[in-house]
């Protein structure tokens, strides 16, 4: 059974942060995914890639790991940049 821990980036979607403190450990596939020939949706038999779980800091996601007997691998977040720019800028 293994797992990733990594924090959750910001939705590029909305200008918002809300959330992206949070680290999730999230369980890797041990299943491939196939189509159903029916209605052709994808899926597996795999209910373990499902489970999803959220923590506030890095070190209680791996003791929840390490208590549990989960091999988790800790993906580092990459360092935020922060672009300044001016609309005067546009006229160089």
């Amino acid at each position: 059974m293994a797992a990733r821990i990594y924090q959750k980036p910001k939705n590029a979607m909305q200008s918002g942060k809300a959330g992206t403190g949070d680290w999730v450990l999230e369980f890797e596939q041990s299943e491939a995914r196939r189509a159903d020939p029916l209605m052709g949706w994808t899926g597996s038999g795999d209910t373990q890639a499902q489970v999803r779980l959220t923590f506030p800091t890095k070190d209680e996601a791996k003791a929840y790991a390490d208590k549990y007997g989960i091999a988790a691998r800790i993906h580092a977040t990459p360092p935020k940049s922060l672009k300044l720019q001016a609309y005067a800028d546009n006229f160089r």
